[in-house]
């Protein structure tokens, strides 16, 4: 591995390990309702990014950006939509680690990149292999299990999963710098953040500002919380191969997935563990099949 590589991969593991051990964070508010760190989330991530955007002089990148958005209404209503789509996704999954659902959290990011494949199956007609093919059908039979298991159909997981590969599909069709991107999708929820804290501040509602320091501070960082491991990401996609992505993005969910049953406690029986296994098979061979899929790829380029 290049020495570039070698970097890229160190920042992406950083990322993932942040995003991986935030749900500590996250129970660190668990006094606070999960609204109100939404639109704390939203206000200070647009905060934080504006003001690294404005550090790292990329002002007019992000004007000329803003502009470009604005030329082309399709795009500019299609980041708008997916804006809103992960701020419910945030909304959900705070709500989620708060209510001691980690694992069912981390089922959903398990299965996210199998829904997004599926997703590139309807609407940009992508094609399966049989090793991927053979994966959904293990994915799926441990999904039924875990629905038998559950006495109910994981609606969490799937909402989270889904949403988040929805909003990665809008995302997919708007080439937008990571950073920048986040700055302009929060910029588009920002009047809605502000205006809900008003009313929950007339309301006597609000926790910020009425609770301890330490909970302001708290509220305050979920913008850097939010905008760091992105930074990382990006620092690190920047300077990885595309395949090695594919492996590192399972660290998030293991680490979501050992925090809630090793340190929070929540349940996790040997019929929870068949289903997992069974999910965790899938995404090896899916995962070993999109690498082969690259490799296979960049030889024939090589021989044009």
């Amino acid at each position: 591995m290049l020495e570039k590589e070698r970097q890229g991969v160190i920042w992406a593991i950083g990322a993932y390990l942040v995003w991986g051990v935030l749900p500590i964070y996250w129970k660190l508010l668990h006094h606070v309702p999960s609204d109100e760190i939404i639109t704390s989330r939203v206000l200070w991530a647009f905060i934080f990014t504006l003001l690294f955007v404005l550090i790292t002089r990329n002002t007019k990148l992000l004007i000329e950006d803003l502009m470009t958005l604005w030329q082309n209404q399709k795009a500019f209503w299609s980041l708008f939509f997916a804006s809103a789509l992960i701020s419910g996704n945030w909304f959900l999954y705070i709500w989620a680690v708060n209510n001691n659902h980690l694992v069912e959290t981390s089922l959903g990011y398990y299965i996210n990149p199998l829904i997004s494949v599926l997703l590139g199956i309807f609407f940009l007609k992508e094609r399966l292999t049989t090793a991927q093919k053979i994966a959904f059908v293990i994915a799926t039979i441990g999904v039924i299990i875990l629905t038998i298991s559950y006495g109910r159909f994981p609606w969490l997981a799937f909402s989270l999963a889904i949403s988040f590969a929805i909003y990665g599909l809008m995302k997919k069709t708007i080439p937008l710098d990571a950073v920048r991107g986040l700055t302009i999708e929060t910029l588009f929820i920002v009047p809605f953040a502000f205006i809900y804290y008003i009313y929950l501040f007339l309301s006597d509602r609000a926790v910020l500002f009425h609770d301890s320091f330490q909970t302001d501070v708290l509220l305050i960082l979920t913008g850097a919380a939010t905008a760091v491991p992105l930074v990382l990401f990006a620092k690190g996609a920047q300077q990885m191969p595309l395949y090695m992505i594919g492996f590192l993005q399972y660290i998030a969910p293991t680490c979501m997935l050992f925090l809630g049953v090793i340190i929070y406690g929540e349940t996790f029986n040997p019929i929870d563990l068949l289903s997992f296994s069974l999910i965790w098979l899938a995404l090896i061979l899916f995962t070993v099949s999109k690498v082969m899929e690259a490799r296979t790829r960049k030889l024939k380029l090589a021989k044009l």
